[in-house]
């Protein structure tokens, strides 16, 4: 279905007027943060997506943040909006966080930012669950995904840069037609030991929902075995204790 674009004044009446400002909006703010989108190049908005708030459709909610779809000049953007009661004073750090990801090509294309806004590049598809709930899903296309993801996953411990949420990797990868994108990158950091792999691996594998539903899929080793390869990465954190895990798991 084809998204319903609006023009960002939507933002100064109810229900709409929450998403900017959630959760308890003040005129004062509807208004400075519709001239902070207007210098942004936001001019048009759409309510939808999977998550529902109130009476809006948007793409996506966390504690920093509400992402919904919106038009910046002609593009199709994914725009996350700074929630009034988030602990970030700023978006930036999170800006710079996504920049780093995007070096290494992880993560969705960053264009612009400002203190209450972050626009990105909006990736169409569905949340790894959810695709792979699906029935038909042919176990090479699974095993590729995983593939996918877990080398982007190793990229990312590559360069020190951990995602923070991969433990919950269900809410965290879009699959899409033509790639897997992680996304969220609001709890990441530069400053821990990354943990990406190891995350993704036992969400993927052990003990989540996602879990149960690939090793319906998926003939996959038994969990002692994934985790002294868990471990086995750890510790040695090489392109071969990378390999290994792959190789083991079949992908």
């Amino acid at each position: 279905m084809k998204p319903h674009f609006q023009s960002i004044s939507v933002f100064t009446k109810e229900p709409y007027k929450k998403i900017l400002a959630f959760p308890k909006p003040k005129d004062s703010e509807i208004k400075k943060r519709i001239v902070e989108l207007k210098k942004l190049g936001i001019s048009r908005v759409s309510f939808s997506g999977p998550l529902q708030i109130g009476k809006c459709q948007i793409l996506g909610k966390g504690y920093v943040g509400m992402v919904v779809l919106a038009k910046q000049n002609r593009n199709l953007v994914a725009l996350k909006i700074r929630r009034i009661d988030s602990p970030r004073k700023n978006m930036s750090n999170e800006a710079k966080l996504l920049k780093f990801a995007n070096k290494i090509d992880v993560g969705p294309k960053f264009i612009k930012n400002s203190k209450n806004f972050l626009i990105m590049e909006y990736v169409e598809g569905e949340k790894i669950i959810d695709w792979a709930r699906k029935s038909g899903k042919k176990s090479r296309k699974i095993r590729s995904v995983i593939n996918n993801v877990l080398r982007d996953c190793y990229f990312l411990d590559s360069i020190g840069l951990d995602h923070g949420e991969l433990s919950t990797i269900d809410k965290h990868v879009i699959v899409g037609k033509n790639k897997n994108t992680i996304i969220d990158f609001e709890s990441s950091s530069t400053g821990r030991q990354s943990s990406n792999v190891s995350s993704a691996t036992q969400a993927i594998f052990i003990g989540t929902g996602l879990a149960k539903i690939i090793r319906k899929k998926i003939k996959v080793p038994r969990k002692n075995k994934i985790i002294r390869l868990i471990r086995n990465y750890k510790k040695m954190r090489t392109d071969e204790s990378f390999n290994e895990l792959l190789e083991e798991l079949k992908l």
